[in-house]
């Protein structure tokens, strides 16, 4: 039997994605369920793997489409190429996962200069007729014909112009009978070509063109943003064309069964009266809010509630949905699942589930755990927004406040990210060509442009704060100039934006972090129910520790203790302890810092209460704590009262060529024990003090760094212990207490039975192994990473995500020889991988006992956790 390439919408149903992409398969849908929609046909995903492979069409495509085009012609009573009655096409690209604007779209396919007068005589709208051909001839030019679209833009700048008119609803029959001619003219004088009026030509042409753009630059900038992957390509539905630029009876939208931004259940949307789908969402003109069409056209607005509601309840999630009327008949172009942000994301499960419409592992599989981090952005400091000067406001398209530095260029705002700059980039209007640079910006400002224009779209699925369509800004792109009222502002001015309320201020202002409550402390505590998985924090403060305790976290799995020697007086005591020739005066400078190390220990624990806390013994070479500049040296020689020669010397000494393989970790304190000594008379010191204010018992974790060698574990083991048996002597005070070691070295993976006969807990610190596992340096190897990442040789970035097969290798083997020497051994990561969705799955596959990351990481990897559980049992 011959392979199927082409499905009419009657054969198709929602289940056929990965063969009719996500936009046919609902448009079968639709059809199945009764909805209007225009008839139409799909090329299957794998005619463009073909086309690709062999740059031609299968041998039975042609006969297929033409038999499904006499399919639509029946129909619809029209007839494709016919110049009495003819029958356009959209021809659209739809792959298996949504990607909103990456790929191409042809409006208004099979006008020509006949088909054109037959159009306009059959609708008796010669202004209609010369509007939908002046598109189609701007649309083919730019998507198949490679013409600049600014190009046909300025040409209708300028006969708006010539006529005195603002809109281009505004301009007469005549006018576009004139643009038409000088689209032509542009076209030719392009491409040296002649604009083709053969339909079906222009329906090859295009056909190809869609195939070709699965693999634009814009589309495989998507597919890696989003790790869209094992996809064919895209598939082509061509579909009757119905118009919404028929007149005042006529319209087209883009509408959201629920607020995409904010997940209120609230139907939500934008259309415009007389005009075509892609002046909604290029951001043309301003369109109007939904609600608007209940009193312009009642009976159509009631008909599309009806309608969306049906579709919700079928799909069980909330829609994202086209639509056109067409001298007062309404038709559904598309449904799909809706993006939505992370705040839109929680709300919408949560109150799907209290309706009844999902259950709770359904609500809790809904929702992308990296899109929580949206949820956790940052919004503007009250007091701060009191003084500040508002200059401007539009529409709030995508929520969170940010600052940054005003950039007009996509390319510039990648290029200043790499730098380490923060930018908003301000735009006219984005499209999908910018996505690089939004992706890079803190956020985006717009002038034109609705709630569903493409800045809006790609900025709330990025989760970056995004102020679309205001109108009281004015955007010279080519001069990077941005005016507003009567100021001026150029490329580095420092702007705020509020993409919560569509609010654009001037100069920097301070933001606050979010807080959990409603439906995102439903949904953790739906995912507290499911995981088996512990979630810690990384906190070296008690300020950061009660930020994490507040979104949940259930211990401390790593505190640095080297974070607390860089503040204050703490630096010199440090310096003064590193240049002391003497055990004696080293131990003089440890008497200074074991109070404030002490002091440092009691917050932490108060900010946690009878949570865990696993204190890291000092890890970085000791050159870290003194200056490099020449000016800071001379200053320090001064302030130490040492010889700027002799302070030299010691710098040098320290000096190492390879510091992350060097003196460091526990081989520091194997040189200098006193070190260690101090850091745990501190712990246990500050773990007696804060158990007597607590009134409760305080269990400290030890934990010693870079062990690769038991021998070395056990060293350090007993001088812990003999420590801690002098502060219980001397307090006469008992306390619990637990010695364990990082795993981060390879050596230490492969012998991790040995040093598990002395060990109570491992914790993997996955940045250092990955390090030292793969080779590669994590401050010099990004150079490289990112064209590693893109050949395929890593699947992500391994300092971003844990190497599943090669660190997560050493993972397993340390995790099974650990636990057979040792049943009661707790397994913990440390390394940021603990915040990483695919990463905390990993460590659940494994059977970890927790994962610990930075505070604001905690809710994703507490759902991630939560998803792992559910997805193993299922």
């Amino acid at each position: 039997m011959n392979e199927k390439y082409v499905y009419y919408f009657t054969e198709g149903n929602k289940s056929m994605k990965e063969i009719l992409g996500g936009k046919g398969a609902n448009i079968a849908e639709m059809k199945n369920l009764d909805v209007p929609v225009p008839p139409a046909f799909t090329i299957t995903t794998q005619t463009c793997d073909f086309y690709i492979k062999n740059n031609s069409w299968p041998e039975t495509l042609e006969n297929d489409i033409k038999e499904n085009l006499k399919k639509i012609e029946q129909e619809t009573q029209t007839f494709f190429g016919g110049e009495e009655n003819p029958l356009l096409l959209s021809v659209r690209s739809g792959a298996a996962v949504s990607m909103p604007g990456m790929m191409d779209t042809v409006l208004n396919l099979g006008l020509n200069d006949k088909t054109v007068l037959a159009l306009s005589k059959k609708s008796g709208n010669e202004r209609f007729a010369y509007d939908s051909y002046r598109r189609f001839i701007q649309m083919f030019g730019d998507v198949d014909m490679g013409v600049k679209h600014s190009l046909f833009e300025e040409a209708l700048d300028n006969i708006k112009k010539e006529n005195n008119v603002k809109f281009d609803t505004d301009l007469s029959a005549e006018n576009l009978k004139e643009l038409v001619n000088r689209y032509k003219k542009i076209i030719l004088k392009e491409t040296g070509k002649e604009f083709p009026q053969d339909p079906f030509k222009q329906l090859e042409l295009s056909i190809n063109v869609v195939f070709k753009s699965w693999n634009n630059k814009r589309a495989i900038e998507y597919r890696k943003l989003n790790k869209i992957e094992g996809l064919l390509g895209t598939a082509v539905n061509i579909q009757a064309m119905v118009f919404g630029n028929m007149g005042q009876t006529s319209g087209t939208g883009v509408c959201f069964s629920r607020n995409p931004s904010t997940g209120e259940n609230k139907f939500y949307g934008e259309y415009l009266i007389n005009a075509q789908g892609e002046d909604v969402v290029a951001g043309i003109r301003t369109p109007e809010d939904i609600s608007t069409l209940e009193q312009k056209m009642p009976e159509q607005y009631n008909e599309l509630v009806k309608i969306y509601k049906n579709l919700e309840n079928h799909y069980r999630d909330m829609q994202d949905m086209e639509f056109t009327i067409q001298e007062g008949k309404l038709y559904m172009l598309q449904t799909r699942n809706g993006k939505r942000t992370g705040k839109a994301a929680v709300q919408i499960a949560m109150d799907m589930l209290e309706e009844g419409l999902i259950n709770e592992k359904e609500a809790i599989l809904r929702i992308d755990s990296k899109s929580l981090d949206q949820l956790l952005h940052k919004s503007l400091d009250p007091n701060a927004v009191k003084n500040a000067t508002v200059l401007a406001r539009g529409l709030p398209a995508s929520p969170g406040a940010v600052f940054g530095k005003i950039v007009f260029d996509a390319d510039k705002a990648f290029d200043e990210k790499e730098k380490g700059n923060k930018v908003i980039l301000v735009r006219t209007e984005t499209s999908p060509e910018d996505i690089k640079g939004m992706n890079a910006a803190e956020g985006i400002l717009t002038q034109r442009g609705g709630m569903t224009s493409h800045a809006a779209v790609v900025a709330r699925g990025m989760g970056k704060p995004c102020v679309s369509g205001s109108s009281e800004i004015v955007v010279y792109d080519k001069q990077e100039k941005l005016v507003i009222g009567d100021k001026s502002f150029k490329e580095g001015d420092f702007i705020t934006i509020d993409g919560s309320l569509g609010v654009v201020y001037e100069g920097k202002l301070d933001v606050v972090n979010p807080s959990l409550e409603g439906s995102f402390a439903k949904l953790m505590s739906l995912s507290d129910k499911y995981r088996k998985l512990g979630v810690r924090t990384n906190a070296d403060t008690p300020k950061d520790a009660k930020v994490a305790v507040s979104f949940g976290a259930e211990g401390i799995g790593l505190c640095r203790t080297e974070h607390m020697f860089f503040e204050g007086d703490r630096i010199k005591a440090v310096r003064e302890m590193i240049l002391s020739e003497s055990l004696e005066g080293r131990q003089k400078a440890l008497d200074k810092l074991l109070p404030m190390q002490r002091e440092d220990f009691v917050g932490i624990y108060e900010a946690m209460g009878n949570r865990p806390v696993t204190i890291r013994l000092l890890d970085p070479p000791l050159h870290e704590f003194l200056p490099k500049e020449e000016n800071d040296i001379v200053e320090l020689s001064k302030d130490m009262d040492v010889s700027l020669e002799k302070l030299k010397e010691k710098i040098e000494d320290l000096h190492e060529f390879n510091p992350m393989l060097g003196h460091r970790g526990c081989r520091l304190a194997i040189t200098y024990p006193e070190i260690a000594k101090m850091q745990t008379r501190a712990i246990i010191e500050a773990a007696i003090i804060a158990s007597e204010k607590l009134g409760q018992e305080i269990v400290p974790e030890i934990m010693v760094p870079l062990i690769g060698n038991s021998k070395e574990f056990e060293i350090q083991k007993e001088i812990i212990e003999q420590t801690i048996k002098e502060v219980i002597s001397e307090k006469e005070k008992e306390v619990k207490y637990k010695i364990g070691t990082m795993i981060e070295i390879p050596r230490a993976a492969l012998t991790a039975d040995k040093i598990a006969e002395h060990a109570e807990f491992f914790s993997f610190g996955t940045n250092d192994l990955t390090q030292m596992g793969l080779g590669l340096s994590r401050d010099d190897s990004g150079k490289f990473l990112k064209q590693y990442v893109s050949l395929g040789i890593y699947k992500t970035d391994p300092f971003q995500s844990i190497d599943q097969d090669g660190v997560g290798q050493l993972m397993q083997i340390a995790i099974a020889k650990g636990l057979n020497k040792n049943p009661n051994l707790k397994l913990g990561i440390c390394g940021e991988h603990g915040g990483e969705p695919e990463s905390v799955k990993f460590c659940h596959k494994l059977g970890l006992t927790y994962v610990s990351c930075s505070p604001f990481r905690v809710p994703i990897a507490k759902l991630a956790a939560a998803q792992a559980a559910i997805l193993e049992e299922n």
